[in-house]
């Protein structure tokens, strides 16, 4: 059963993010996500995040589908012109990949080749109106195309604004609906009550909410996270990731616990971030 079958009979979906290699090596990708494959409902391959350069997510998804593990491409604005993004696009569908997630890009001073130069020559509203339109049988010039994709899309959502903030991404959040998206991915989340104005405001019975849930893999990452990338950790949480003897297996349990507050809550699914514990994600799903 694909993902947008799982969507629409209710299924709780599990997803788990997969990083394509910086190299050609695919072994670790292929040997973590087959490890959990019976638990996961599909794998999102991100293009390129942070805007470190390593194998594009459509070569990183075209490895997994190619075994028979179901994918999220991502697609990014930020390195491509509007004729190579469609390109892709048509490849990803024509290789078998009917998931896709439309993304802006970080800046290219953020990644590992500074002297990059973004292209951006449509912006994400643009993107989903590409992808809309290739649906239709045409390009954005208007020509016609030999098949037409069917794609199940998805985009980011802020689940942490608030004040006038949260309706400006509550606005944004309808626009691409309109122009068919079909789930949003949030960031990640260690206390539902942060989101708590997010979720007042939306009905998530008709709109596919799916939160991050990140592996915390030591007490320094949980304080950057806090102080440099807007994410709240409460000093608690802190606490009792630095009393634990095992900071992995007290991970794991924090995990745990908020997968199935996420699930209570009635959100759509879960997306988890290993942030290079991969290895561990069996454990995880385990407890699951």
């Amino acid at each position: 059963m694909h993902l947008k079958n799982k969507f629409d009979v209710g299924k709780f979906t599990i997803l788990a993010e997969m990083q394509p290699p910086k190299g050609v090596n695919v072994s670790a990708m292929i040997n973590s996500a087959t490890r959990v494959r019976k638990a996961v409902d599909a794998f999102l391959v991100p293009e390129m995040g942070n805007a470190i350069m390593r194998m594009s997510a459509l070569g990183g998804a075209m490895v997994l589908q190619s075994r028979g593990m179901e994918t999220i491409m991502q697609v990014n604005c930020r390195d491509r012109n509007r004729i190579a993004l469609q390109a892709d696009l048509l490849a990803a569908y024509g290789c078998g990949i009917i998931n896709i997630m439309g993304v802006s890009g970080e800046d290219p001073s953020l990644g590992d080749h500074h002297q990059t130069k973004a292209v951006h020559d449509i912006d994400l509203m643009t993107l989903f109106k590409a992808i809309s339109t290739l649906q239709t049988g045409k390009d954005l010039a208007g020509n016609e195309l030999s098949g037409a994709p069917e794609f199940l899309v998805g985009a980011t959502v802020n689940a942490r604004a608030t004040g006038d903030e949260l309706e400006k991404k509550l606005a944004e959040m309808e626009e691409k609906t309109e122009a068919g998206v079909d789930f949003f991915i949030a960031p990640p989340v260690f206390d539902l009550g942060t989101i708590a104005p997010f979720r007042e405001k939306v009905d998530l019975k008709k709109t596919r909410i799916i939160p991050t849930v990140m592996l915390l893999k030591s007490v320094g990452m949980a304080r950057y996270l806090t102080r440099h990338l807007n994410v709240t950790i409460s000093q608690d949480l802190i606490k009792r990731l630095m009393r634990a003897p095992d900071k992995a297996t007290e991970s794991l349990s924090i995990a745990t616990e908020i997968i199935a507050a996420v699930k209570e809550a009635g959100f759509a699914g879960v997306m988890i971030s290993a942030m290079g514990w991969e290895d561990k994600l069996q454990k995880l799903l385990d407890r699951v």
